[in-house]
């Protein structure tokens, strides 16, 4: 187990030690399945178990995690039921975001979008999966705010955590990060032409190829 903790003195010590975790599970340093020790990871990174237990509280919000009854904390396996529930629910408020961001996306909407695309392109670019990673976040955040629903956006966010792992599963398949560019430049022209029908279809095609190559990586990997 490889553990790098990067201390900040404007975060707190959890979020310190929530972040360090998260990249272990996402780079691959705890398996799927492997139960994490308060412990020995305290031990590790050389704080007490309080911030240790404070972070994979945080982690099972994410659903990186999982509380196992009278076992403790494992990391979440990813299974093909999972993925097709949270991406049912992703699917219906991704296209209804798209839809209302056609009809009221305004100049600053419009600039924040275009800079989206932007950062993402760099981002891929950049081939580092954290940066990919926080680039679709910050691409799709941009459709929900420009929206101008709080009630979406709010939702929209708290299906974030149920959908970070899948997230991170399909930008680790490099093979398929021209497609993501081109799908996210082509709902981004959508949207500023104001084209509902064509932005609902192209986002749904994005959702619904971004479930096949996660449920192709599962299989594989079984």
């Amino acid at each position: 187990m490889k553990l790098d903790m990067k201390i900040d003195e404007f975060l707190p010590l959890r979020e310190v030690v929530f972040n360090t975790l998260r990249q272990a599970i996402i780079q691959g340093e705890f398996q799927p399945g492997e139960r994490l020790m308060e412990v020995t990871i305290a031990n590790k990174l050389g704080v007490s178990r309080t911030p240790v237990r404070e972070a994979i509280r945080m982690l099972e919000l994410e659903g990186l995690v999982v509380m196992i009854p009278r076992k403790g904390a494992e990391v979440a396996k990813i299974t093909v039921k999972d993925l097709k529930d949270a991406l049912e629910v992703r699917m219906a408020i991704e296209a209804l975001s798209v839809k209302l961001a056609c009809e009221r996306i305004d100049e600053e909407g419009a600039k924040e979008l275009k800079q989206a695309c932007i950062t993402f392109k760099e981002a891929i670019n950049s081939k580092l999966v954290p940066a990919i990673v926080e680039g679709d976040e910050a691409f799709h955040n941009a459709i929900y705010r420009a929206a101008k629903n709080p009630k979406l956006l709010n939702i929209a966010q708290n299906l974030r955590e149920q959908v970070y792992r899948y997230r991170v599963e399909y930008v680790k398949d490099f093979s398929y990060h021209d497609n993501l560019v081109r799908e996210h430049d082509l709902v981004t022209l959508a949207i500023l032409k104001g084209d509902a029908d064509t932005a609902q279809k192209i986002m749904e095609q994005h959702i619904y190829n971004q479930e096949q190559i996660v449920i192709k990586n599962l299989i594989e990997q079984e």
